[in-house]
């Protein structure tokens, strides 16, 4: 039986059985098909069980056990995940949802969608970040971004407000403002309608918890807020949604206004970085003119600027942000309308160049925009600029920081550049097509679930509380980034599942694209 040594690796010891990934004895389940040899490693393997047969037995396994709607909707009869699609290749137009805390941004998403699909808690700040949904309603798809509302914390509360709503707002075809019709218009409420009314997209001022006829009065209150006329709507109960989404689908457009389809024009780039650490240099040194203002002072760039330009034959957009503060939650003006856009241009691109400051320790700052990059799930480059001013004693220290603190980000390709005298400027061209193929990368479900099948014989989730969790059928349900779902009987440890990201890695490369690998628990169907 396999085991799992202190240290955290999975050790191999003879098995006397080898089990499939739904847990079935090989031999049963491929219809008595047996080893047909021992290969030169002394591993057994089938002589005659294909990829699509494998497949088909997975899949009729999955029928013993309880799937809700949208499992099916996963997973055809050949096991291929029905809806997948390239998710830029789409230009969906977009339907933000904002509001305070608590007023049921998260109930409403949830029940547009169908499904409990958002975390809904009654309290407020349950929702920290921007979540994106593919929704439908009367044939019509739109995608559905449900934001964070604002941290209860006085100091930083107009921060938090202009930091969600702004944002939300930039990348959307139309803006669904969500109030509490109980409590009636607050100053926070008042707030987004400023940010609100500088924008030209329809808005839909949305009267929540009005759960029945006797509740409606109380929604005319919210025409004090100047957005036109209350739609009232009850998230719990689902009162009015129907009505609502029927005037939002009427005001969408055919193809978002924002939303970046896959083009056969130049690929997207982010700049990102720490303030001065290069990045209009670069982008100065790859236009091959003046393009962006450089100064020695921090925070010279507070737009970010386009480019289009061409390194080693192949043309790139790029774009030069702002660079990312400390705590910048707490600033005003100027730099933080700046960290807006700064955040707004990385969701618009594809990849992401990091640049680090080679000359200055790695800091925490540096970590955070490279948390930032894979939290967006764009595509990865680290860049390692000022690499002309490095010296030896340097280079020692640099060497045992990267392997200290950027080890959860191993997988992404490094390049050592100049951006002031242009060294090794042309090296990034392989970097970016490398990280942008793995980001599109796209695996068949029947190679899929060969490779969990192998994995779990070899490498069997351990035994919690004397049972086991066993993976029944896995998807790649999008790329960009990949992302995979595993239909389990139980849940997987995080160990095991950065075991199975790593030979993923090992196995199809997915170098510089994060992975997203997603779990659903069923249980068995009760015997009739």
């Amino acid at each position: 039986m396999t085991t799992q040594r202190n240290d955290g690796d999975y050790a191999d010891v003879p098995e006397t059985e080898v089990f499939d990934a739904s847990g079935v004895l090989a031999e049963e389940i491929i219809d008595g098909t047996e080893f047909a040899d021992m290969d030169d490693d002394g591993d057994a393997f089938y002589g005659e069980v294909t990829d699509a047969e494998r497949l088909r037995a997975m899949r009729s396994n999955l029928d013993q056990f309880s799937l809700e709607d949208d499992d099916v909707a996963l997973i055809s009869e050949d096991g291929e995940f029905l809806g997948f699609k390239e998710q830029a290749s789409e230009t969906l137009p977009v339907v933000a949802i904002v509001g305070r805390p608590n007023v049921g941004k998260s109930a409403l998403v949830n029940r547009i969608l169908g499904r409990r699909e958002a975390v809904v808690e009654d309290k407020p700040g349950v929702t920290r970040d921007r979540v994106s949904y593919r929704a439908d309603w009367n044939d019509k798809f739109f995608t559905l971004v449900d934001t964070g509302g604002w941290e209860p914390d006085a100091k930083g509360i107009d921060a938090s407000v202009a930091l969600q709503a702004e944002v939300a707002i930039e990348l959307c075809d139309v803006v669904m403002f969500v109030v509490d019709s109980r409590v009636g218009p607050t100053a926070t409420d008042e707030h987004v309608v400023q940010l609100l009314r500088r924008t030209k997209k329809p808005v839909f001022l949305v009267a929540n918890k009005v759960d029945d006829v006797v509740l409606e009065p109380e929604a005319a209150q919210l025409w004090s807020l100047g957005l036109g006329e209350p739609k009232p709507v009850s998230a719990l109960h689902g009162r009015g949604v129907a009505d609502l989404l029927d005037e939002v689908i009427a005001a969408l457009p055919e193809e978002s206004a924002v939303a970046q389809p896959r083009l056969a024009g130049p690929r997207r780039v982010a700049l990102l970085g720490r303030p001065n650490v290069g990045k209009s240099s670069l982008l100065n040194k790859a236009a091959g003119e003046e393009r962006a203002v450089v100064n020695e002072l921090a925070g010279t760039t507070r737009d970010p600027v386009d480019e289009q330009v061409e390194i080693a034959g192949r043309v790139w957009t790029f774009v030069d942000t702002a660079g990312i503060r400390r705590r910048v939650h707490m600033h005003k003006g100027a730099d933080f309308y700046a960290s807006l856009r700064t955040t707004a241009a990385l969701e618009k691109a594809e990849v992401a160049v990091v640049l680090i400051d080679v000359t200055q320790e790695i800091s925490d700052q540096d970590l955070r925009i490279i948390d930032l990059v894979l939290e967006s799930g764009r595509a990865l480059v680290l860049a390692f600029n000022k690499w002309d001013l490095l010296d030896d004693d340097r280079r020692r220290y640099l060497e045992r920081e990267i392997e200290k603190d950027l080890s959860h980000v191993e997988w992404a390709p490094r390049v050592n550049i100049s951006a002031r005298t242009g060294r090794h400027l042309e090296k990034l061209v392989p970097a970016l097509e490398t990280a942008l193929e793995s980001w599109d990368t796209r695996i068949p479900t029947a190679k899929f679930n060969a490779f969990v099948a192998e994995l779990v014989q070899e490498h069997p989730h351990p035994l919690r509380g004397g049972k086991q969790p066993r993976i029944l059928f896995g998807t790649q349900v999008q790329n960009r980034p990949p992302t995979f779902v595993l239909f389990t009987t139980g849940f997987l440890d995080p160990q095991y599942r950065r075991f199975i990201q790593r030979r993923l890695r090992e196995n199809y490369g997915f170098e510089g694209s994060p992975i997203v690998l997603n779990m659903r628990i069923r249980e068995r169907r009760p015997r009739a």
